[in-house]
């Protein structure tokens, strides 16, 4: 019988998955300048991280598996047919959907942020619908600006832009909202004296 996997080891797996496909499709392209060759490191690393993810953990967590099918898909369509539009048009198709479901979720009085996030934050049910419409505009604005740049700038650009260009920008707007959540952090209290 195995053992139980540390929460270090956890934590790396679950980097591994979120990240091989973005870091073997950038890897892929800076050895070969070609995004057909990139594009297939990327459904590899993909689909080899949603195996690996699974088997370490007998699970995978929805954001990753969104990620990674839609890799795989949008992948395999662009090697089939041979054009790079469908590779480029994933982080569009993503950020549109994350914007849909958080938008939508806040429009039907519903807190999708919070069903994926589960218990890692503790927060009120308004700081949570602001919260979740505040990253439904960001999805949103991130799958306008994918397009904008991969439709205007040459390959090389749109594709230090999507890895690492979307991850920094996730971050930056991550990092803009732990004042919201502190402010409503349990055990905190509006008195200032």
């Amino acid at each position: 019988m195995s053992q139980p996997l540390s929460d270090k080891t956890r934590s790396l797996i679950r980097s591994g998955v979120d990240y091989a496909g973005p870091l073997a499709f950038l890897l892929g392209y800076l050895v070969t300048r070609n995004l057909l060759t990139a594009t297939w490191a990327l459904v590899g690393a993909s689909g080899l991280a949603l195996i690996v993810g699974y088997i370490a953990e007998r699970r995978i967590a929805p954001m990753p598996l969104f990620a990674g099918l839609a890799a795989l898909i949008f992948g395999t369509l662009t090697l089939v047919f041979h054009d790079t539009r469908f590779v480029k048009i994933k982080p569009t198709v993503i950020n549109a959907v994350l914007a849909g479901v958080m938008l939508g979720g806040v429009w039907l009085k519903k807190n999708p942020l919070r069903a994926l996030l589960g218990d890692a934050l503790k927060l009120p049910d308004p700081a949570w619908r602001t919260l979740t419409l505040r990253y439904g505009v960001f999805f949103l604005c991130t799958a306008v600006l994918n397009e904008a740049v991969w439709r205007t700038q040459p390959d090389g650009i749109w594709i230090w832009f999507r890895m690492p260009g979307l991850q920094i920008l996730a971050l930056v707007f991550s990092l803009s909202q732990v004042p919201l959540m502190l402010k409503h952090a349990p055990g905190e209290t509006s008195d200032k004296t």
